[in-house]
């Protein structure tokens, strides 16, 4: 069956195809030949010499693009990428929240940069020197990268808490430039951070002037999810309309019981704003988030777990709570014994998840930390989670609508014309489940487990998830952004 998996021409037969558009399922077999995807339609037009797997009772879709990613450092540690090819994933878009791998040369790091991976990744003082890396040992899955204005901050400036000088602005230009010119996407914010929390929003559109010459997009970790999230989302929209570019609101949501519910409002703006710009977000179907330790978060969340602690590391998998009182320390105190540390929040309301998820400009974005030591669920669950749940479950989505928003609208915003769909003379990135069973087994309390249901994963035409484990295959490839956003 391997070598039939890995055939030159194969068809996957009999199968439900839900083929990314929009439009609903079909029966029709697919014909994959080479890296791309040659014929989908009826039996008795495939070639009968091609082999064939007998998909029967299976969905076909395109492969999954996950569209928030934290994974820069992971495809080259971890090339087989498990956490996400075994949920159907075939596409990763790295560099976002302001943070990516390059270009940036350090032996220690400030927090969030360590959120990446260990210092010893941060390597490539230039964004075509990691990408020059990639291609010369490719990973399982494909590669939409971004390059971080927080990494190109560090990377130009000695004291980050302050506004960039001219010199600074002039130096980050002048890297992002380089970084566009080797096939960066666009960049990412993410003044949420230390390292980025006193840049103006005035240094960001002159950093990001490059946008406007060489194209790309703007994807941003707000200033604020939490009360001041409306003039944050402003900020973004002003920068997007002083660059010229689509906007992408990263990993949307309303923090703190407090704003519960403001879904209604925050969606109502972006939906006002999208007749106006080009506007997007991305999300995922968890009510917990992940990043580093940090009290402000910590205050207003319902419960916190520790995912790793430099400074007590039999902290890991616990709750802020109980090591606090373990420690017999106030908050503060109980931060500089964790820190550096990092941790999950449970912060965000049910309904407001469910209402940004089905929202029509919202992708799936698993936003995971792939090095933390006890990891948020989402980096091995968040697209089976959104099938299981929220289709199977809730039926809150169609099948049809959750596999757009996880192919071919990311596809349409990331400006790549050959992927996305299940279409004669697409990339042949292909998945095949079976939808009453495909499930996220990883919890917060066992969030290092592959999903069960995906049976077939293909990237570039050649298997790289068998149903139970990876195969070897390395086929990935750094993609180039081909459209502008429609």
């Amino acid at each position: 069956m391997q070598a039939a998996v890995n055939a030159a021409r194969l068809v996957l037969a009999g199968g439900l195809v839900v083929d990314g558009s929009g439009a609903s399922p079909r029966r029709a077999d697919v014909l994959l030949d080479g890296d791309r995807i040659a014929a989908v339609g009826p039996a008795d037009t495939m070639p009968q010499d091609a082999p064939r797997i007998d998909v029967t009772g299976r969905v076909v879709a395109p492969g999954f693009i996950d569209s928030h990613t934290h994974d820069d450092g992971y495809l080259l540690a971890h090339p087989d990428m498990r956490p996400k090819v075994s949920q159907g994933i075939t596409t990763v878009v790295t560099g976002n929240c302001g943070i990516s791998l390059a270009p940036l040369v350090r032996e220690s790091l400030p927090q969030p940069l360590d959120l990446l991976g260990p210092a010893s990744l941060f390597r490539f003082a230039s964004f075509r020197s990691w990408i020059d890396a990639l291609r010369e040992t490719p990973a399982a899955v494909n590669v939409i990268p971004l390059v971080g204005h927080t990494t190109l901050r560090v990377a130009a400036m000695d004291d980050t808490q302050r506004a960039a000088s001219p010199a600074e602005v002039e130096r980050m230009q002048e890297l992002l430039t380089e970084a566009l010119q080797a096939g960066a996407f666009g960049m990412s914010t993410g003044t949420f951070y230390p390292p980025a929390a006193h840049a103006p929003t005035e240094e960001i559109i002159r950093v990001g002037q490059p946008l406007r010459t060489h194209g790309g997009l703007y994807a941003t970790h707000l200033r604020d999810e939490a009360d001041e999230i409306v003039p944050a989302m402003e900020e973004a929209l002003e920068i997007g309309r002083a660059l010229d570019c689509l906007v992408v609101f990263s990993h949307h949501k309303l923090a703190g019981g407090r704003n519960h519910g403001r879904s209604a409002e925050t969606l109502a703006l972006i939906d006002r704003a999208a007749r106006l710009q080009p506007v997007c977000l991305d999300c995922h179907p968890y009510p917990a988030t992940s990043t580093m330790l940090r009290l402000d978060r910590v205050r207003i969340a319902r419960r916190t777990m520790i995912t790793w602690s430099g400074g007590y590391p039999q902290a890991q998998g616990r709750d802020f709570a109980d090591v606090q009182r373990e420690l017999g320390l106030d908050d503060e105190q109980t931060l500089q014994r964790l820190s550096p540390a990092g941790a999950i929040y449970f912060l965000m309301d049910e309904a407001d998840v469910r209402r940004i998820m089905t929202h029509p400009l919202a992708m799936v974005g698993s936003d995971g930390l792939p090095f933390d030591k006890h990891p948020h669920p989402r980096q091995w669950g968040t697209f089976t989670n959104v099938l299981r749940t929220l289709v199977r479950e809730q039926g809150v989505l169609s099948l049809q609508a959750a596999i757009h928003k996880m192919t071919g609208l990311a596809a349409k915003n990331y400006g790549l014309a050959d992927r996305g769909l299940l279409a004669p003379g697409q990339m042949a990135d292909v998945v095949v489940f079976d939808a009453e069973k495909v499930t996220d087994l990883a919890t917060f309390e066992k969030p290092i487990q592959a999903s069960v249901g995906i049976e077939r994963v293909f990237v570039n035409g050649r298997c790289v998830w068998d149903g139970e484990r990876t195969t070897g295959a390395v086929p990935g490839r750094v993609l180039e952004r081909s459209t502008a956003h429609a």
